[in-house]
């Protein structure tokens, strides 16, 4: 059979301060009557108003309760059935973004996606990543269509505490890596079909805008402040690369999130500082020179990406955590094999081992 190069991404994108002003031409253009903002309890005291002025007064809100479950996702969607909502927002972080994303499977409305932070980049993708009540990775759902609309205010995004903005950072840096190891062995991307020449021409871009600018925006984002190293920063960790792994697919630094999802301490670090974790282990296995692994490891350092498992959180003993990181992401993960080279359970063990022996102290 056939396989077909595919390519997806969102209706549209808007991104820069004070975007959130955009929302009154956006809602008015889908002739909502009804938006319905999925917001956490933080997000809607912060932007009610805002998002109230924009929206109009039929505007309702929804709160989130903080995780990405089957059972919140089934109680929005009744809300939204209930109240009429044509028209559905899903503000703030990435679960509440999934979660908005959920709503939007079981009822079919325009959605727009606005991220309160920059820590990975979900808002542009069709998939929405769902937990047990255990704060454990259970299952991933994905949209008919990528979001109608993604905007992004980075006057909010440069409010966010820094932390946030590091995990995006640490999330963009893969997907150059990844995209090259899923087109090298012959992987699919998220929509089922080859990579195009474009998913890895917009991986590599992301890559070398996090490398140029990550560094002065972040300083710029500690000062809250925004400025034009902000605003490429901001666009390489949601636009960049959000296009780059669903088009370009993924590899070894995604599948490891799986393993570390059930590790206690370290499932609580965040998506994109796992994903940075990863990614170390990946330039293992892909036998990178001692040259380019110092180099990265420098820039973590300055950036404050997490380089062991201590620094994600890890309270027990590394080499425990290594099997069990290795064993689960084997059985778990959909694109462990997309590695050029050799891989088994055993191999991708005895890269996490020596991840953390390069990487330590």
């Amino acid at each position: 059979m056939t396989r077909f190069r595919a390519f997806g991404s969102p209706q549209r994108y808007l991104q820069g301060p004070g975007a959130i002003g955009e929302l009154a031409g956006i809602a008015a253009g889908y002739g909502a009557k009804v938006p319905l903002v999925i917001a956490d309890a933080i997000v809607e005291t912060l932007l009610h108003d805002r998002l109230e002025a924009a929206l109009g007064p039929g505007t309702r809100f929804a709160e989130f309760n903080g995780e990405c479950t089957a059972a919140e996702i089934d109680r929005l969607a009744r809300l939204a059935g209930e109240i009429g909502a044509d028209l559905i927002l899903g503000v703030g972080g990435g679960k509440a973004i999934d979660t908005a994303k959920g709503v939007r499977i079981q009822r079919p409305a325009p959605l727009v996606i606005v991220p309160t932070i920059a820590s990975n980049d979900s808002p542009t993708s069709r998939i929405a990543v769902v937990y047990t009540d255990a704060h454990q990775l259970l299952e991933v759902r994905r949209m008919s269509a990528n979001p109608d609309v993604v905007l992004v205010d980075t006057s909010v995004i440069a409010a966010a505490p820094a932390r946030f903005f590091v995990s995006g950072i640490g999330d963009a840096l893969s997907k150059k890596f990844e995209a090259a190891q899923c087109l090298g062995s012959g992987g699919d991307n998220f929509y089922g079909g080859r990579p195009p020449l474009i998913a890895t021409t917009i991986a590599d871009a992301c890559y070398d805008v996090i490398r140029g600018h990550a560094e002065p925006a972040l300083a710029a984002v500690r000062r809250g402040e925004t400025d034009e190293h902000v605003e490429q920063t901001v666009e390489a960790t949601i636009l960049l690369s959000g296009l780059a792994f669903e088009n370009g697919g993924l590899s070894i630094a995604h599948s490891l999130t799986r393993g570390l999802s059930i590790v206690s301490g370290v499932a609580e670090a965040l998506h994109g500082e796992q994903v940075a974790w990863g990614l170390l282990v990946q330039w293992v296995l892909e036998e990178r020179t001692e040259e380019f692994l110092a180099d990265q490891l420098a820039f973590y350092r300055r950036i404050g990406l997490p380089r062991t498992l201590r620094e994600l959180g890890l309270q027990g003993d590394p080499a425990a955590a290594a099997a069990t990181i290795a064993q689960d992401s084997w059985t778990r993960a959909p694109y462990v094999r997309a590695l050029t080279q050799p891989i088994d359970p055993a191999r991708l063990e005895a890269a996490i081992r020596m991840t953390e022996r390069f990487a330590g102290p």
